[in-house]
Parts: structure tokens; sequence; C-alpha cells
């Protein structure tokens, strides 16, 4: 969930996939384990940190990182085109179910985990602790010009900002709508959509005022950013983990221990902190930060 990375901004992936091309190795052959991912920083991460882990068990593996947004990622998995992706409870929760919010991460999990069981023969694998939730945030300049702390502060103050914004916010019902219902207000001075890997930059050179954000984002620490305080606990919590189909855990029982001995050690953090590496000015590559965590933590 900054989720920067120009070179994989979510205008690019999706002028790809228009084009017919998707970033990473295609399926090499049946036997491979495909692990996929959306297309923004963290879950370029994530997707590395899997494919790799399964590659040092010694499996079989090829990857379509990059591939979109949830919908994208989820169509991939049920039709056999990826193997596994990291989602984020929440999102399965709001998005994928069509669920209202649910407040407490272990009936988040819980839900999701049996449902996409019976609906789509899937399995959720153990989520890491980290909470990549959603958020709005602002300069620390901003939020004392306005004297802002909460989001029903935000909610009245809206008029007067002009909020910056990835497509997909402006309607989800965890986004904007979401708010809108939640609070009232959040009518905005103006509302300009930016690339994913552009947000952050427009905040700091002051074309907007206020950003989407998630909670395990690099610039939040890195920039000395504010994170409204979700008042009224409109947004549930958003920890990442492995989906897999069924058949392909039948065939690889072994994915889920290994995958299983990862989650636990992605915390917030850890995530902001490998995040930042790759959005921050050392543009590192996901695949080098991934590799340098496993070897760190001995997840052969």
């Amino acid at each position: 969930m900054p989720r920067t990375l120009p070179t994989l901004s979510r205008g690019r992936a999706l002028g790809l996939l228009a084009a017919g091309v998707v970033s990473g190795c295609a399926r090499g052959s049946s036997d491979a384990v495909t692990v996929g991912s959306k297309n923004f920083t963290e879950e370029l991460l994530l997707g590395e940190l899997y494919a790799q882990v399964l590659e040092r068990r010694g499996l079989p593996v090829s990857r379509k990182l990059d591939l979109g947004g949830t919908q994208i990622a989820m169509a991939a998995l049920q039709r056999g085109e990826i193997d596994l992706y990291p989602e984020y409870t929440g999102t399965a929760l709001l998005v994928v179910l069509g669920h209202p919010p649910l407040h407490d991460a272990d009936a988040i999990y819980a839900t999701v985990k049996r449902e996409y069981a019976t609906r789509y023969a899937l399995t959720w694998l153990a989520p890491a602790p980290m909470n990549d939730t959603q958020a709005l945030a602002t300069t620390q300049a901003i939020r004392r010009r306005f004297d802002l702390t909460t989001l029903s502060d935000l909610s009245r103050a809206a008029p007067q900002l002009r909020l910056g914004a990835i497509p997909e916010f402006v309607k989800r019902p965890d986004g904007l709508p979401g708010l809108q219902r939640a609070y009232g207000g959040f009518r905005f001075k103006s509302i300009r959509l930016l690339d994913i890997g552009l947000k952050y930059q427009a905040l700091e050179s002051g074309d907007v005022d206020v950003v989407v954000a998630f909670g395990t984002d690099g610039a939040i620490a890195a920039d000395d950013l504010y994170v409204f305080v979700d008042d009224k606990h409109v947004w549930p919590t958003y920890q990442a983990a492995p989906v897999v189909r069924n058949a392909t855990l039948a065939k690889y029982p072994a994915i889920a221990e290994a995958l299983n001995r990862l989650s636990p050690l992605l915390d917030d953090d850890v995530m902001r902190r490998l995040n930042e590496s790759i959005d921050g000015p050392s543009k590192r590559e996901p695949a080098d930060v991934a590799r340098e965590f496993i070897e760190q933590h001995k997840l052969a």
C-alpha cells in the first residue's frame, strides 16, 4: 500500500495488459507454480518474496507479477493463469466478497478463509501481522494550518482542500463513497486522479493537500506525513496473505509450510522499511530486496 516505483506504475501496468503483455515470466510449463501480484510496490515485493522462498525450497516457479488491480489478479487466479498471489483480508472482505466492514482482524480472516474455500476452491495461508489499511495523509504543515486530527475533522474541512486519489479510491465501497456514508461531508474542493506512483510527489510539491495512503507505505515515516485517525472505524484490517489454488496445494503441499514461515516476519515496521528501500532514494529492485530479506532470515 509510498507505492511509487514509477517504472512499474498502475498506468504502465494497465497499458501493458492492453497490449497483451504481462510483466514477469509466463508459465514455463504445467509443472511450474506461477506466482502473481497486483501492480504496486508492496505487491511486487510480496510476490517476489513468495516466489523466491518457494524456489529455495526447490519448487519450480514462474512469475506473472504486475498484473493490475484486484479484479484482474483474482480473475487470473480463478482461470488458473496463476497459482497464488498476495491479497489483503480487508480487500477480500469488502471488494471480492461484498460484505460490510468487520473490525476484528481474526473475524475478517476467518470469514474470507471460509468463503474463499467454499465459493472459489481457494486457500488463504497464514496472514502477516502487518496492516496495510487504507488511510488519508497530509503534510504536518497542512495539518497544523487547518487544525486537523481525525477523519471527522477532515470531512468538515474537505471543501477547502484538494484530494489526490488513485482511480479505484473514488469508486470502491471502502474508498471515498464509504467515507461519505460514514462521516458525511468529504466533498473536496477538487479531486485529482493520480498514478499510484505519483501521489506522494504531488503532495510534497503542493499540487494536492491530502492523498490516499496505506498503512505500510514507506513515505509515511520517511516524509514525516500525518495519517488521519479513523475515529469512526470505517476501514477494516488489511493483512496480507498468500491465496492459493487448492489444486496447486494438493500438488505441492510444501507451499503452505514455506510461506507460513515467511508471513509472521512481515509486520508494519518491516514492510515500511522494505517498501521505502524500493520507493525511496535508493530505488532498489523488488527482487533484490526480497533476496536480501530471505537470506537475512535464512528462509531456505
